[in-house]
């Protein structure tokens, strides 16, 4: 499995492409990663549990015990709950939220998909995300994985992230970009 040089040589790149690997050896690259969607959202939504993440203050061994606990209480694989203990044992669990998005693009990248990240100023259906993917995988020859967040500052319009390259189309860019050009 080729992994792109710019995930593996960070450290969370690292920890990330060693658990891809385990899984894929299991066959159990879906349930880990579904279990690393669900820890990600955790950490996200609580933020004792960001904080502990973060806190250097914490000892291995209370680390490893609530993380322990969390992995129950999200049900998360065996092959999740230990690479989760490793990393608690290795005071590495600031780079999680990292590894989690990490183990997302190799998964993606070994599926023959492409991520990308709509921004838009209100929710879009389920038929203009659709659309919206059909027009992005028309663009990239690649299944597109979408992820969709709201911006209400963007005012309308979309802003699109495949990668390192961003597609603006935002009302908000646009006046911006004109209240320049009149400052002249």
């Amino acid at each position: 499995m080729e992994n792109s040089g710019g995930i593996t040589a960070s450290l969370q790149g690292r920890y990330a492409s060693a658990l891809y690997d385990l899984a894929s050896e299991g066959g159990k690259v879906t349930a880990v990663e579904s279990d690393l969607t669900g820890l990600g959202q955790a950490i996200a939504e609580s933020t004792d549990l960001a904080a502990l993440i973060r806190n250097p203050r914490v000892t291995r061994d209370a680390a490893t015990k609530t993380m322990e606990a969390v992995g129950k209480l999200l049900k998360v694989s065996p092959l999740t709950q230990n690479f989760i203990g490793v990393l608690a044992g290795n005071r590495r669990l600031a780079v999680l939220p990292d590894v989690i998005r990490a183990f997302a693009a190799i998964a993606a990248a070994a599926r023959g998909e492409v991520s990308a990240e709509v921004t838009s100023a209100h929710p879009l259906s389920a038929a203009q995300l659709k659309a919206l993917a059909d027009k992005l995988k028309a663009r990239e020859g690649k299944d597109v994985k979408l992820t969709a967040k709201v911006d209400p500052e963007l005012l309308g319009g979309l802003v699109v992230r495949i990668g390192s390259t961003q597609i603006d189309s935002s009302i908000r860019t646009r006046l911006n970009t004109l209240a320049n050009a009149m400052k002249g």
